[in-house]
């Protein structure tokens, strides 16, 4: 079982770098090369697909603190 989750574990974190990575910042950042960036408003996420990026992010990072508490639990 302890495998299993450190192997997920992995997984997860590599999915998390690659969705912030995504993330459009000061800079058009990664996300301007997939043509994800573009117009920004002041208020952030302006787009569906940052809405749903900011969603993926989110989801995958409370996932990563489930499974590190569980893997520490273990």
């Amino acid at each position: 079982m302890e495998t299993f989750l450190g192997f997920l574990q992995v997984i997860i974190s590599g999915v998390l770098i690659f969705l912030i990575l995504l993330h459009s910042g000061k800079d058009t950042g990664l996300s301007g090369a997939f043509g994800i960036g573009g117009g920004g408003s002041s208020f952030g996420g302006g787009s569906m697909v940052e809405r749903n990026l900011d969603r993926a992010t989110i989801f995958f990072a409370i996932l990563f603190a489930v499974n590190t508490i569980v893997l520490l639990k273990v």
